[in-house]
């Protein structure tokens, strides 16, 4: 089923889990188990990351391939084209039809650390866009989703600008956004809002990632999208004694940004698991509870 039929069809927020190929093989079980805890959450559909220019392009075939055979879930496969040219993202999209995965979400990726340029990794798509229109005139019956930056777009300061892209992309065929991980409702409210009057009125799915250690929320400030954390968040992370202590944080602080995202009536809220299950159930419980 199309992701953006899921959403056509759903009366209340709908729920969906991203994972990542895991670069072991015994942690393919670990991942499975996480996949089985997380499943009585009936998900409406969960994601397969994709390493850049395609470097763990096999290991999320394998992942995307094995969720949909094995628990019947619907997958969205991430689909980065940097790095690549047309002969390969063809016969990609070829093999995910013949699997009957039909949806995946479109990304230009991150450059390579062994290559010097962006310049020099651009091969057929220069950018996303170039990526959407690909898939939409060659695979027509696929759905496809894009990428979105509540706090913007760190390659694009000029915000107006960004949203500028983003129409493009929506225009092109894009049935859906997925936001990057924020810690500030508010970005997500006026990032919602500037893209409407901007005149894109696709659904936009917040992204939500709690922090669970201090390594964890220092590692997301350093990444190259990486994320602002409010002071009041910081703070309590700084000053927890240990990394249980932060993880409790974490939950309780994500909690509330589910809590009010669900109040505002979002179509959806995407959750960045890590591969771990144990953070996004408590989420569910808590927000039961309330």
């Amino acid at each position: 089923m199309l992701v953006k039929e899921i959403l056509e069809s759903s009366n209340e927020p709908i729920f969906s889990f991203e994972f990542f190929p895991p670069k072991k093989q015994e942690e393919w079980d670990n991942l499975f188990a996480t996949i089985t805890n997380l499943s009585p959450l009936k998900p409406s559909y969960v994601s397969v990351t994709y390493g850049a220019g395609g470097s763990t392009r096999e290991r999320t075939h394998n992942l995307v391939t094995r969720i949909q055979k094995e628990t019947g879930l619907t997958v969205v496969s991430h689909l980065t084209c940097i790095c690549s040219g047309q002969e390969e993202i063809g016969p990609i999209l070829e093999l995910y039809r013949e699997h009957g995965i039909v949806n995946v979400l479109a990304l230009r990726g991150d450059k390579p650390a062994d290559v010097a340029t962006i310049e020099e990794a651009i091969r057929d798509f220069p950018h996303a866009i170039d990526l959407v229109r690909f898939i939409k005139a060659n695979f027509p019956e696929m759905g496809v989703g894009v990428a979105g930056f509540p706090e913007g777009h760190p390659e694009t300061p000029n915000r107006m600008k960004e949203l500028e892209y983003l129409k493009e992309k929506v225009d092109a065929g894009a049935d859906y956004i997925v936001t990057q991980l924020f810690f500030d409702n508010r970005d997500y409210f006026d990032y919602v809002e500037r893209c409407r009057i901007a005149g894109i009125n696709v659904p936009i799915i917040p992204g939500i990632m709690p922090i669970t250690t201090r390594k964890g929320m220092i590692r997301m400030s350093e990444l190259a999208l990486g994320s602002r954390i409010p002071a009041r968040l910081l703070k309590r992370v700084l000053e927890a004694k240990d990394d249980r202590e932060v993880a409790e944080i974490g939950i309780e602080w994500a909690t509330r940004q589910v809590q009010e995202l669900i109040d505002n009536h979002v179509r959806g809220i995407h959750f960045y698991t890590l591969n771990l299950a144990e953070a996004t159930l408590r989420i569910f419980r808590n927000i039961r509870k309330g």
